[in-house]
């Protein structure tokens, strides 16, 4: 078993990677959708409508003599070869501010304790049961699925089509049912069965209950919906879904839960990683669970519009012109703020950067702008004032009412255990939310 360690937005010398070198080369400046399309499991799903990750990202990207690395966490595997994506907050051990974002945006359940190669394998296959609730409740908030399905009858209430050679089989000698199909519109259907066979196998393992306690609404109405499963039908359940993936862009979440119960019933932990030709794994945008995240500590101090939900969309200019999707935008007016969440250490935050922002609060009449983003160390609060003037006039100056502010979340890196780990975090989200206040 080879393993290797990195952190996120970090650079590593391209001689750490000798070890696990056929991994390195099938994933080494490769597009996040080109490894979507070679199995890899991304999270959140719809990354084409985020900014700060799209399908072009490169996961580890060759400059000169190093590999970096993006906003991207999770774990990848080839045969026996194994990368692990930190955050750059982990610890020499275990990289709890991890586990402590998931808990916090995904309700992810405490895994911290897996250190074994066996561990790293149950950890990937954890990860895609774990994400199995979300994805449920997403889903079942467009309804349940619904579709053509051909339902196969033998009665006196023909209705559709008479099958010849099973009415001579069935009915022979005649005694007044007759064998039809008939095509109709059901929720039971092979997507539905197939989010079935899934919960079923999901309730077998022994946190089975407690994790699907948390959508036991939807868990009813799946299994309420689909009368006619059988344990046995699985693998044609299964076979089925393959063949008719979901297309319609309406059903979108559906199509993601679809693939996510074919990863967890066909890549059962004993099955992980027992392919040498198959790269696997499991990526998550750390941008889109920095933001989340961030948007749980002051929700109530700040508007969330969200592009991925197409919520709280704003314009730039008359005629519903400009489209924008400001991170956070605050609920008092006076004075407004306009604050945007960066999963980037302080020194990446630039250029671009400077420029959305300001647009942001040019838009709404805003004085103050935030980059609300995460650190390791004790720096202070940068504050920015915003010049006037001209160097072509010699009048360049700060103006003293325009001002743009580089707030960290001071994340713990050391902590003897998960339990202090989220002490010291809760200790810092109230210093984090000072600020508003």
């Amino acid at each position: 078993m080879k393993l290797l360690k990195i952190k996120d937005n970090s650079q590593t010398g391209k001689n750490n990677f000798w070890e696990i070198g056929r991994l390195t080369s099938r994933i080494a400046d490769k597009t996040l959708g080109q490894l979507e399309r070679d199995g890899i499991f991304v999270f959140p799903e719809r990354v084409t409508e985020t900014e700060d990750i799209t399908k072009d990202q490169l996961i580890l990207q060759s400059i000169n003599d190093t590999f970096r690395t993006g906003n991207v966490m999770g774990f990848l595997g080839y045969g026996n070869e194994r990368l692990i994506i930190e955050s750059r907050f982990g610890g020499e051990k275990e990289d709890y501010f991890f586990q402590y974002i998931l808990e916090r945006v995904l309700d992810f359940p405490v895994i911290v304790d897996l250190k074994t190669d066996a561990d790293q394998n149950n950890r990937l296959f954890n990860f895609l049961l774990f994400l199995f609730p979300h994805y449920l409740r997403t889903a079942i908030r467009k309804g349940l699925f619904k579709k053509y399905v051909r339902n196969w009858y033998n009665d006196g209430n023909v209705k559709g089509t008479i099958d010849i050679g099973k009415h001579i089989k069935l009915n022979t000698p005649f005694i007044g049912n007759i064998a039809y199909s008939q095509r109709e519109f059901s929720y039971d259907n092979s997507l539905m069965e197939l989010i079935r066979h899934t919960i079923e196998f999901i309730k077998r393992k022994p946190y089975g209950n407690r994790l699907l306690v948390r959508v036991k609404d939807e868990v009813r109405l799946v299994v309420e919906a689909t009368p006619c499963y059988e344990p046995y039908d699985r693998r044609k359940i299964m076979e089925a879904n393959k063949k008719n993936a979901v297309r319609h862009g309406y059903f979108r979440e559906y199509r993601a839960l679809q693939r996510l119960c074919l990863l967890i019933l066909q890549h059962q932990k004993h099955q992980i990683g027992s392919g040498f030709r198959q790269i696997y794994g499991i990526l998550f945008d750390g941008a889109w669970l920095w933001e989340e995240y961030v948007n749980s500590l002051i929700d109530d101090l700040f508007y969330h519009p969200m592009n991925k939900g197409g919520m709280g969309a704003q314009r730039l200019f008359n005629g519903n012109v400009g489209l924008i999707y400001p991170d956070f935008i605050s609920r008092s007016t006076d004075p407004r703020v306009i604050a945007d969440a960066k999963y980037k250490p302080i020194d990446h935050i630039g250029n671009k950067d400077y420029l959305q922002l300001l647009a942001y609060m040019f838009r709404f009449d805003a004085r103050a702008g935030y980059y609300l983003y995460p650190e390791a160390g004790n720096t202070e609060d940068l504050r920015l004032w915003m010049n006037k003037g001209s160097t072509y006039e010699k009048n360049v100056r700060p103006r003293d009412n325009v001002c743009v502010t580089k707030h960290g979340l001071k994340i713990p890196v050391e902590a003897e255990n998960y339990e202090a780990f989220v002490s010291k975090m809760r200790a810092s989200e109230k210093e984090f939310r000072q600020a508003f206040l």
